[in-house]
């Protein structure tokens, strides 16, 4: 069973999250704000992807406050989770702007938020997890 790791900092948004992957495309779903949760589990190969919240109000790294960019750089860096697939959640999705989120970041991609559409959302997770297969 694929592991997917949510960062995520609001619990609507978390929850629907979870839902979607554990009950429509039958993932193993961890949640967490905690950036040395996120790395740890990026490194120790407890996730087989990551879904990135942007803004994460809530997330320290060294006492540092630190967002979805900051934590996917850190990832991407790392050569024991540089091919971990990153997707960021990202609800600046004005055309242009979530590009250049994954540019800035290294991500693999993006999903834009509200999710709107599960199926499509679903097909989209399922397309990085084959890519990195």
């Amino acid at each position: 069973m694929k592991r997917i790791l949510i960062v995520e900092d609001d619990p609507h948004n978390a929850l629907l999250f979870r839902r979607l992957l554990e009950r429509r495309g039958g993932f193993e779903v961890h949640v967490t704000e905690s950036a040395e949760e996120v790395i740890a589990r990026a490194e120790d190969g407890r996730a087989d992807l990551v879904i990135m919240d942007v803004s994460l109000a809530n997330t320290h790294l060294n006492g540092q406050p630190v967002s979805g960019i900051d934590l996917c750089l850190l990832l991407k860096q790392s050569p024991r989770s540089a091919s971990l697939p990153v997707v960021l959640a990202t609800a600046h999705a004005m055309r242009g702007d979530a590009e250049m989120l994954v540019q800035q970041s290294g991500a693999d991609g993006y999903v834009a938020k509200p999710i709107l559409d599960h199926r499509t959302f679903l097909d989209h997770i399922l397309s990085f997890l084959k890519e990195a297969a």
